[in-house]
């Protein structure tokens, strides 16, 4: 039902099943581990109503598990990438592992993912850290980004009337600005990505 891919690894789709509800992946070599992808194999969906809340478990300094919860998968959304680099030392939360005694070492940390009532996934607060940024909040920071720009730079336009002849300074016309704003915004729109070519 559920996979776990680490880049540079193979990718791991037969997980430990724990109890009926609940499944672990095991991570070897966690601390070269940046981020970590959960998905769903797309072969058994989630019964109505229910979700996948995914956990991230290391051990501490004293060989106890540290459960952290990451977010969650669902039919709806069937895949998710988390980053585990800067969890490793933050304070565990709440988890539906608990009564079970999964073996830890001190080079493997575990993916966890308890199957839960919807309404319950949303209830929860994943760590903070967690998440990875994705083209949307890249794009929306972009944007913001050029807005701001235009409107900083529109704020000291003044007409030919207005302007003092000083030698050591330059003027771009603010239909120069305009056009490059509109330009960035429209290819920001046509692929967010386009400054990377």
């Amino acid at each position: 039902m559920f996979g776990c891919l680490v880049a540079g690894r193979l990718v791991q789709a037969a997980p430990q099943q724990v109890a009926e509800d609940k499944f672990v992946f095991d991570l070897p070599d966690y601390e070269n581990i940046n981020h970590v992808v959960v998905f769903m194999l797309g072969t058994i969906p989630f019964p109505d109503g229910m979700g996948g809340s995914v956990y991230f478990c290391y051990p501490d300094q004293s060989g106890m598990a540290v459960w952290q919860l990451l977010g969650f998968v669902t039919n709806e959304k069937p895949s998710a990438i988390f980053k585990i680099s800067g969890l490793k030392s933050g304070k565990g939360s709440q988890h539906p592992f608990g009564a079970m005694n999964l073996p830890q070492t001190p080079t493997v940390a575990q993916i966890g993912i308890s199957v839960e009532l919807l309404e319950n996934l949303a209830q929860q607060t994943p760590v903070a850290s967690a998440a990875v940024s994705s083209v949307d909040s890249f794009t929306e920071f972009t944007q913001k980004m050029s807005d701001n720009f235009y409107n900083f730079a529109s704020s000291f336009a003044v007409t030919q009337a207005q302007m003092t002849p000083n030698p050591s300074e330059a003027f771009i016309p603010a239909n120069v600005v305009l056009k490059w704003y509109e330009n960035f915004q429209r290819r920001l729109t046509q692929n967010p990505l386009f400054w990377k070519t």
